[in-house]
């Protein structure tokens, strides 16, 4: 049905909860005419009245093109989900994420809905395939997957089911473009493409603290100093909620059937069983004291050491030396030593490198040693010459976090983990390199997308740290993906698809 997009002009929104009248006041000032419906009859008021005041403070910002009072006569109050549709183009629900509900309220709307309207549904988790199997015609449901909140979060997944019909998805896109957002095409798998993608960090992160690596404030300073993240990944667990999360975690697992790439942590579960939640009860891997998130403060660095610094690093001994550090070239008896360490461990790089283990500390060079400092501690190192390293690193003026040694610095675990997730969702085909990277930027506010990400880092460098993890560890977790092993093995980018058997059928 080419041009469909086009022509809606009258769509109803069921849920008038926090989602729906999100995506109701975006249809509505795109210049859409919204029935608004719910079970609770006086929740429709309240939605409507909530949603004219955020047009009204919009139209005082200047954010708004038409007079406001013609946008709030857009929306239309009805009297019940199920009633009577005649002249709706569209119906997208927001209700509660039980498969039974929504079933339910789809094949009520197909017995009032003409034969052309289309349902939409917002899940985040469900199958769309199996909340339009009851349907009687199950192609005319496509999953519209907004995020909140709807007006500001501009990314929406447009999810066809396995029998959507085939010219739907293509017009869903070209409607929420003509609605000011940016839609990505992805798969009915588990978790779509958003939240899929997400895992990476989630999972890798918990997997660290499993290991008892660092604190979770340590993680977080890392990945936002050093990969750049908005929020690191418990400020963010905290943030969902682990209740939400954690179901989360378990559902994609499962939808994968145990990929081991996907595995959760066990410490989700007793966490979620004691009420850490995070910042909606106060308590989650961080305090929260009226609101504020109560953060520790980081310890005091040793001071600038005052014997020789061997620094195996060639760019770690610039920014040593020019902050007064005394380097040397040679690993001279008694000389505290400070390796880079690249998906190794400090105990193998050292072993690696002939270096005397009481004396060498690691050294993540992610990142360029620009905004903060990592440096791994192993069993064998000598306290002395761990606090001369230490108070070296910190004599740059750089923050330093130091954690224990384990198979990989802490920022290349998560970064890799990040890229080789998204690397699988692209040789699945779950996904367009482009939709992922899109998808992934604007959805969980990564400083690029993924795939760019491990471009910009080198997908080499990715593989390297994922072979020396799998090496290391022996967990299949840390496989990686063929569509980075491929890619680094042809010379491609990670955004590339290259050839396929399809461009070969092309005359």
């Amino acid at each position: 049905m080419t041009g469909w997009a086009g022509k809606v002009g009258r769509i109803r929104v069921i849920g008038t909860g926090v989602m729906g009248r999100g995506i109701g006041q975006l249809a509505a000032t795109a210049g859409v005419t919204v029935e608004l419906a719910d079970v609770r009859r006086e929740a429709v008021a309240e939605a409507i009245g909530f949603v004219g005041g955020m047009i009204d403070k919009l139209a005082a910002k200047g954010k708004l093109s038409e007079d406001p009072q013609a946008v709030k006569d857009r929306l239309v109050p009805v009297d019940a989900p199920d009633a009577p549709a005649d002249g709706v183009d569209l119906v997208i629900e927001a209700v509660r994420e039980d498969l039974a509900t929504k079933r339910a309220l789809f094949a009520g709307l197909e017995r009032v809905c003409p034969q052309e309207t289309i349902f939409a549904t917002n899940t985040s988790s469900l199958s769309v395939t199996e909340i339009a199997a009851e349907l009687g015609d199950p192609g005319r449901l496509v999953g519209l997957h907004f995020f909140n909140p709807v007006p500001l979060m501009r990314l929406v997944e447009v999810v066809p089911g396995t029998r959507t019909h085939d010219w739907l998805p293509g017009e869903a896109l070209e409607l929420v473009r003509s609605w000011g957002h940016e839609p990505v095409l992805a798969k009915d798998a588990p978790g779509f493409l958003v939240n899929h993608a997400g895992r990476g960090l989630n999972t890798e992160a918990l997997q660290i603290l499993t290991e008892a690596l660092a604190e979770p404030a340590d993680v977080d300073r890392v990945a936002r100093d050093v990969l750049g993240l908005k929020l690191g990944p418990f400020e963010l667990l905290d943030l969902t909620g682990l209740d939400v999360s954690h179901a989360v975690l378990e559902s994609i697992w499962a939808g994968f059937h145990g990929d081991p790439r996907l595995r959760p942590s066990w410490l989700t579960g007793p966490r979620v069983a004691a009420g850490l939640f995070g910042r909606k009860n106060g308590e989650g891997f961080y305090r929260y004291t009226d609101g504020q998130q109560q953060v520790p403060d980081e310890p005091a660095a040793p001071p600038k050491p005052t014997s020789p610094v061997f620094a195996a690093d060639e760019h770690l001994a610039r920014v040593l030396s020019s902050a007064g550090v005394q380097v040397v070239s040679d690993a001279y008896p008694d000389t505290v030593l400070l390796v880079p360490l690249y998906g190794e461990s400090t105990v193998d790089a050292a072993t690696r490198g002939g270096l005397p283990l009481d004396r060498v500390a690691g050294v993540d060079p992610l990142g360029g040693y620009e905004r903060r400092l990592t440096m791994s501690v192993h069993p064998g190192l000598d306290p002395a010459a761990g606090r001369a390293a230490w108070g070296a690193l910190a004599a740059t003026g750089r923050p330093v976090t130091v954690v224990r040694d384990g198979p990989a610095p802490i920022a290349q675990r998560l970064l890799a983990s990040i890229v080789n997730t998204a690397c699988f969702i692209a040789g699945q085909d779950l996904a367009t390199p482009p939709d992922i990277d899109t998808a992934v930027r604007l959805g969980l506010g990564y400083p690029r997308g993924p795939l760019a990400w491990g471009d910009l880092v080198g997908g080499d460098v990715v593989l390297r740290i994922l072979r020396g993890l799998a090496a290391s560890t022996g967990d299949p977790r840390y496989r990686p993906s063929p569509w980075l092993a491929e890619r680094v093995a042809l010379g491609l980018p990670l955004t590339s698809a290259g050839t396929t058997p399809a461009d070969l059928r092309q005359s």
